[in-house]
This record gives structure tokens, C-alpha cells and sequence, in this order.
């Protein structure tokens, strides 16, 4: 693309001082008359671009002139001004000014990729909330945020999964918002750790600083222990034949069932399938949702588990 084009030849000035027309030419592998009318371009878009006469001439950028997007391109210019939600901001202290981020952004960069760069900033909003309001709360964020950022030791009173509340000295590494969840990556013991914020009772930041795992990247690493965290999880397969009539609601609950593998329906109208739950008390509440439009074939317990569950409803209502 064009745009692109004129910011490589920004950056090869920028880097290499000075080029003739024929080794831009060469170098973006275009015409010398394709370069001769981009540098045209270059010059209305208010770019300092300056021809040198003579034996050794050429183009160069006016002295002491950076450019403002050295190494992007237009897919780059387009992703700045993809800002994540705004409650995610305002979590970090990032309130919205009167004049927006991307306002000074877009005034910041050449004319000629002010298109493309508000193409993007029209089109495209980032919402990571739910569709119902179910924040958690974050009071300990801003302690925690300050620990990450000065690198310092953080005292935390930390709430587990079953209620339990323990004491942890940890180093924070870094933050990481999922979904409209906030994770705390810190190093423990030289292990690292994710930690829910919200979880987290009290913060307090100590003096003592700590130096960072040499080539941690906070980015890898929560890829990779998303990965861990799913080969983890329990898993409970349940072979099913599921009518025709729900297939649809089937795929659209994602309550608790994790996949469907679903084959060819048979004679009868009946999908058989599998399916695949965290753990049995899933599949029970799973299945019974469905009545009689769900039949399990495998494990074939888990039939007679289903029939109590719904006889002790049964009888449950009738006492009432």
C-alpha cells in the first residue's frame, strides 16, 4: 500500500541519512517515477523531505527532523487507536480528559495516514465486559499497580478459593486484565504465580525493591499459563444423543459444557455426540435442563444419577 510505502522511505532516510531516487527505487522496488511522486506527497503531507543536486545528492530529511511513527506501519498506525474499554482504564487511573487520547494522537501524525489511522478509530470498539454488570471489586488495584510499576516487594492478605485467607510476600511482575478480571503475575519463592485481584484483601507495598526475571515477557507468559491452566482442568466426557430440535440451543448455552463433537444425526432424528464438562455434578445440572431431549448412552451410571437428581426435585416440590 502506498502509505506504507512512505513510511518505509521516512525510515530509510531516517537511518541511512541520505538516498538517491534510484536506491529508494531499488530498495522499495518500485519505479524511480513512483518515488519522484511520493516524495511529492511527502512534502504536502508537511514532511521536511529536501533534493540535494549535484555528484552527491540525493534525498535526505531536514536536520534535526525524527519522525513520529519510525518502524510502523499502516497496520500499526491503525492498531494505536484501537483503545481497550474504558473501565479497564479507569481501573489504572487513566480518567478521560476532556480532550480524548486519540484526538492529540491523531494530531500527532502525518496527514497523509490520518485516513487510515480514523478509519479504524470509527469502525472498530473494544468492549471486554460482560453483557450483565458483574465487576468484581479491585479496592487493592491501585496498591498493587504501584508495587508493579516501582518494583517493590508487595505484602498481600490473599483469599483462596475455599474462603481461606493467607498472608503472601510476592514480587510483582505485571498486571493482566482478562475479560473485566484483573490477574496479578508475581514471583513467589521463585515460582510465578497469577493472583485475582479481587481477591486480594489487603496490599501493602514494602520498601525493598527486587530485580525482575531476566527476559521475563509478561505477554508469553500468560499465554503459556492460560495453555496450563486448561490441560489442568478436570475433565468429564459424557456420550450423549441429543434431538434435532435443541442442537441449536445446544451450541448457544456454554453454561458449563466445555466442547461438542457432534456426528451425523440418526434415522430417528437423534444427534449423537460427546460432551465435556469439568466435572459430573456439571453434567447432571447440564442434562437435566434439557428433559427428555438428552439421552446419555456412556457412563451409564450417570443415568441413574440423573433420575435421582430429578426425583429429589420431584419430591422436593411436592412437600411444598
Amino acid at each position: 500500500m502506498r502509505a506504507d510505502r512512505l513510511l518505509n522511505i521516512m525510515i530509510l532516510l531516517q537511518n541511512r541519512g541520505k538516498m538517491t531516487v534510484r536506491e529508494l527505487a531499488t530498495e522499495l522496488e518500485v519505479s524511480e517515477r513512483t518515488i519522484l511522486r511520493d516524495m511529492d506527497a511527502l512534502s504536502h503531507a508537511g514532511i521536511p523531505v529536501i533534493s540535494d543536486r549535484g555528484r552527491d545528492g540525493g534525498w535526505r530529511l531536514l536536520d534535526n527532523f525524527r519522525a513520529h511513527l519510525s518502524g510502523l506501519n499502516t497496520g500499526d498506525v491503525k492498531s494505536l487507536f484501537l483503545f481497550p474499554s474504558e473501565e479497564l482504564l479507569k481501573d489504572l487511573g487513566f480518567n478521560k480528559q476532556t480532550l480524548d487520547t486519540r484526538q492529540k494522537l491523531f494530531a500527532s501524525i502525518p496527514e497523509t495516514f490520518q485516513e487510515e489511522a480514523q478509519g479504524s478509530w470509527e469502525r472498530i470498539h473494544i468492549d471486554s465486559g460482560t453483557w450483565r454488570q458483574t465487576k468484581e471489586s479491585v479496592h487493592a488495584l491501585k496498591t498493587v499497580q504501584q508495587a508493579v510499576l516501582e518494583s517493590k516487594k508487595l505484602t498481600i492478605e490473599y483469599e483462596q478459593a475455599n474462603g481461606e485467607q493467607k498472608e503472601r510476600l510476592v514480587e510483582p511482575l505485571g498486571l493482566v486484565a482478562k475479560g473485566n478480571r484483573w490477574y496479578l503475575v508475581a514471583s513467589r519463592n521463585g515460582e510465578l504465580r497469577n493472583y485475582r485481584v479481587s481477591r486480594i484483601r489487603i496490599a501493602k507495598v514494602e520498601n525493598e525493591t527486587f530485580k525482575r526475571p531476566a527476559n521475563f515477557n509478561l505477554a508469553a507468559y500468560w499465554e503459556q499459563s492460560k495453555i496450563d491452566f486448561i490441560e489442568k482442568l478436570p475433565r468429564f466426557d459424557v456420550q450423549v444423543e441429543i434431538h434435532q430440535s435443541i442442537m441449536k440451543r445446544i451450541n448457544f448455552t456454554g453454561k458449563f459444557v466445555q466442547s461438542i463433537k457432534a456426528e451425523n444425526p440418526n434415522k430417528d432424528n437423534w444427534v449423537p455426540a460427546t460432551l465435556r464438562f469439568n466435572a459430573k455434578h456439571e453434567a447432571i445440572e447440564f442434562i437435566l435442563g434439557f428433559a427428555n431431549k438428552i439421552k446419555v448412552i456412556s457412563p451409564k451410571k450417570l443415568s441413574d444419577e440423573i433420575v435421582s437428581s430429578a426425583l429429589a426435585i420431584i419430591k422436593f416440590y411436592e412437600n411444598k
